[in-house]
């Protein structure tokens, strides 16, 4: 059989099972690296790959593993977030169908590194294929004796526990996803401390994504250079872009980092469906801000997009054509963060209710412009004010509706309805 693959099986391939992982060479770089690497040796090379996490922020990995304090002898959590609940985004989904020991090789490794106990898997629970797939997976791996007593070497264990969540968007946010690992209501923490100091049970724990952490075993078996010879200089490597909307072939594409948004739409998924012109792109997830179409030249990596006023965040790209009404879109979206704010904090309880309401109404054509005053100050006071960045990530997606499609929302105000008869249902 030909090699691992860096993330994807290609052509559709499965890698599900245990022995076509392992006949591929699966675990054989975990196993070489707990008994010839020093744990700090294993960090290194991914600090020195530039790994950044794919989670959305885009923290340097091995950084964040330095954060953990020393050993004390007492127990030390991984926090693997495969809840993947951002609208657009579907890229994890595919690593734990078709790939899901690649993922658990990463947490052998990752755990070995910072001297985990004990790695917790958070998946969301709409997600039944990926979790059947991934706990046949675990099932096989204990089985094989990869995963559990002396899995770290002798006198050191390393167990994986798989938690199903219940579909909440806020569950995603590490200290939200930790506390309904816990059992308690899923609602994120404030910090400090952060969750390296006290984490899962108040003990240290490190949370990463599921893509970030099936990126270490190519990078533990290939070394830095390998890993940073595709990609950009700040942002190294490949990630899976996922393309959805109005386009041909919408799917999912495991390129390296900085392609541009032209070459994704055009190049991979065969362009706007229909023939009809592109008029909007959301880059990365419902949380960035949109971008026009003359803005497609831009390579989709943090620092290119954070110029043109967006974010690579889960790089999940969404595609819009020119029958889309902008502000029926920004509706939608505002409506999903209202319903997921867990209502923790003031500013993101009252002004994702007061987003949705104020956009609801401009797109029945009730709205006035003073409701455009409104929007400004309400996404001016949601960013960078509460605990977590839910609010930032409504702020973000219904200012950028405004600011970049104002004109859109003017004449929805004037004409008083919509102008885009050929739009999607809301």
């Amino acid at each position: 059989m030909s090699a691992l693959p860096w993330l994807l099986p290609e052509s559709g391939l499965d890698l599900s099972a245990l022995a076509d992982y392992r006949a591929r060479g699966g675990y054989q770089t975990a196993l070489d690296a707990i008994r010839t690497k020093k744990p700090e040796e294993v960090t290194a090379i991914v600090k020195d790959s530039g790994l950044r996490g794919r989670g959305g922020a885009g923290f340097p990995t091995g950084l964040k593993w330095t954060f953990m304090p020393p050993p004390d002898g007492k127990a030390r959590y991984i926090a693997c977030n495969a809840d993947e609940s951002e609208p657009g985004t579907f890229k994890d989904r595919q690593i734990l169908e078709r790939n899901p020991h690649q993922l658990i090789e990463g947490l052998l490794l990752m755990g070995y590194a910072i001297h985990a106990t004990a790695a917790h898997i958070y998946i969301r629970g709409e997600f039944a294929q990926p979790y059947y797939n991934l706990k046949r997976a675990l099932d096989d791996a204990y089985a094989a004796g990869l995963v559990g007593a002396g899995a770290h070497g002798e006198g050191r264990d390393f167990h994986i526990q798989i938690t199903r969540g219940a579909g909440a968007y806020i569950c995603g946010e590490e200290t939200g996803l930790m506390e309904s690992v816990e059992g308690k209501k899923g609602q994120p923490r404030k910090k400090p401390p952060f969750p390296a100091q006290a984490g899962l049970w108040a003990r240290p724990t490190t949370v990463n994504n599921v893509e970030t952490i099936s990126h270490v075993p190519f990078i533990v078996r290939e070394g830095a250079a390998a890993f940073r010879a595709v990609g950009t200089e700040k942002c190294p490597g490949k990630t899976i872009y996922g393309i959805s909307g109005h386009v041909v072939r919408p799917g999912t594409y495991e390129l390296p980092i900085g392609v541009t948004l032209r070459e994704l739409i055009y190049d991979y998924a065969g362009g706007i469906r229909n023939g009809r012109q592109l008029k909007a792109v959301i880059p990365g997830g419902s949380s960035a801000p949109v971008l026009t179409a003359d803005k497609i030249d831009v390579k989709a990596d943090p620092e290119s997009l954070r110029e043109v006023k967006s974010v690579l965040g889960t790089g999940a790209v969404i595609v819009m054509d020119d029958t889309t009404c902008m502000v029926r879109a920004a509706m939608t979206v505002s409506r999903f963060y209202r319903h997921e704010s867990c209502g923790q904090c003031t500013q993101c309880r009252e002004g994702t209710g007061w987003t949705d309401r104020v956009i609801k109404r401009i797109e029945a054509g009730e709205g006035t412009l003073k409701d455009l005053e409104v929007l400004d100050d309400l996404v001016r006071a949601m960013d960078g004010q509460t605990i977590c960045a839910l609010a930032d990530a409504a702020s973000w997606a219904a200012g950028g509706f405004l600011r970049v499609f104002r004109d859109e929302f003017v004449r929805h105000i004037e004409e008083k309805r919509c102008p885009f008869d050929e739009s999607f249902e809301p």
